[in-house]
């Protein structure tokens, strides 16, 4: 945790953050992650850039929302279990009201041409946000200099994209790759 000094200060600050991506993101993980990664990383510096890159891979590959999983880890770094719990509670608490107040009104939103003709241009954006995100990541992975990374990427994109492998396959296949290479790479180590 490079900036963060009071306690108390980290906390709020932690809160007011994830509340504030959380209210104002719309188009769901891979979108937070993305602002996320400029508000913690770039804007606090409280992340390194390849700490990011972690918990975006943990929170993708895990069950359950992506924005929330990023919170869980997010915040048990910077202050542990209690971090978590803030975090998540930022994470979610926005959800949670503009839903209700949605489904109080969702006869008037449904009919209303404004917010349908506002939430395809959202779609817009959204699908330009995602797109900053997989650039990101790509040129992350890039940076490694790993053929074998490389490749998987490549190989993931191949198949999810032409060949319609579910998801959730490639990504366990990737980390089944990932956990070998990590265990040949430790054994390898022990032996020098």
């Amino acid at each position: 945790m490079k900036n963060a000094k009071n306690p108390k200060n980290v906390l709020w600050q932690l809160f007011k953050s994830t509340f504030a991506l959380s209210a104002f993101t719309f188009g769901g993980g891979f979108v937070i992650v993305s602002l996320m990664k400029k508000k913690f990383v770039e804007e606090l510096q409280w992340l390194d850039e390849d700490e990011m890159l972690d918990i975006t891979a943990i929170a993708q590959s895990s069950p359950g929302p992506i924005p929330i999983n990023a919170s869980v880890i997010l915040g048990y770094r910077m202050k542990g279990i209690v971090g978590s719990l803030v975090a998540v509670l930022g994470t979610s608490l926005p959800p949670m009201i503009i839903i209700s107040i949605i489904s109080v009104f969702y006869t008037q939103f449904r009919e209303n041409k404004i917010i349908a003709t506002a939430l395809q241009v959202m779609r817009a954006g959204v699908a330009a946000v995602i797109f900053d995100v997989v650039i990101n990541l790509a040129k992350n992975v890039c940076m490694t200099k790993r053929a074998l990374y490389i490749g998987l990427m490549i190989i993931s994109f191949i198949c999810t994209y032409f060949f319609k492998i579910s998801a959730m396959l490639v990504i366990l296949t990737c980390l089944s790759i990932g956990v070998i290479d990590l265990l040949w790479n430790i054994r390898k180590d022990r032996t020098i």
